[in-house]
């Protein structure tokens, strides 16, 4: 079935658009917001192990690092983007991947990407 999936979860794309103008020190200064909704994405945590030096036999905990979101095929994600997953403000990680089409039902996939949690 492809996306949007009927139960999924909105995600909220956070992005800032460019403003031509620049700061006194030259940087560049934020343009408007035009952050919008992802409706009918499928939200997977998307898990860590840290490494620790020592016996590979030792006990290891994961660590729920972020979030891998399946959006709706054609969806507009870039990595300059944050994200807005159940009320946490993530950061994209990595370049969204978009699946394209399934050549067995001809069928668009999705666009997949992860977001990480921002601490600090």
């Amino acid at each position: 079935m492809p996306a949007p999936y009927p139960f999924g979860e909105t995600v909220r794309i956070l992005r800032t658009g460019t403003s031509p103008g620049r700061d006194p020190r030259g940087q560049p200064l934020p343009g408007p917001d035009e952050s919008f909704d992802l409706k009918g994405c499928v939200v997977t945590p998307r898990a860590e192990t840290p490494s620790v030096g020592g016996d590979q036999q030792q006990a290891r905990d994961t660590v729920i690092v972020g979030w891998t979101v399946y959006a709706p095929a054609g969806s507009d994600v870039r990595t300059t983007d944050g994200a807005l997953i159940r009320g946490v403000r993530c950061e994209i990680t990595g370049e969204p991947g978009d699946w394209g089409q399934n050549p067995f039902t001809g069928l668009e996939g999705p666009v997949q990407f992860a977001a990480d949690r921002v601490t600090g």
